[in-house]
């Protein structure tokens, strides 16, 4: 075999069945639907869900526990090695500053949160919603300063 035997009869693009043509395509009468019934309808869609009268999965099986999606808090993370290689010695760390380089990006989240993945080797003065206790402790050890401010959606698109 050659290279280029390899698509040698592989059509790209497939003809669509074209059912209710007559008895001899094979596809004639009914269309390949069988008799009667709801599935064999125009506009038919069956539900995915749908296990053929059977009581559904997701209704056999029991619930337990409680969650409420409407409350839970969705926080825009930041790293500590993405604050040393962006901001310089000194520099004021806050959500303005984070928007500016591009570290933050859209409105639809609840705060800032600071993660203490990477080094820091410079102190930086950090405002945001949340910080992890291992990056509280590399900005303290850097020599930085830590300050949690309350986020409030400015922005946010109503």
């Amino acid at each position: 075999m050659q290279l280029h035997d390899v698509h040698q009869g592989v059509h790209r693009r497939k003809l669509r069945k074209r059912v209710g043509r007559g008895v001899g395509s094979g596809h004639g009468k009914t269309s390949s639907k069988g008799h009667k019934g709801h599935a064999s309808r125009q506009g038919f869609k069956l539900n995915q869900n749908f296990e053929g009268g059977q009581m559904p999965l997701a209704r056999r099986v029991p619930k337990r526990g409680f969650f409420n999606g409407a409350f839970k808090k969705e926080y825009v993370i930041v790293n500590l090695g993405d604050l040393d290689a962006t901001f310089d010695s000194g520099a004021v760390v806050d959500e303005a500053a984070l928007r500016s380089e591009g570290l933050v990006k859209g409105y639809n989240h609840d705060g800032i949160k600071i993660l203490g993945d990477g080094t820091l080797t410079k102190p930086l003065e950090v405002h945001a919603t949340k910080f992890s206790e291992s990056a509280i402790a590399k900005i303290t050890a850097a020599g930085g300063k830590t300050t949690v401010v309350p986020y409030n959606r400015q922005g946010a698109k109503a």
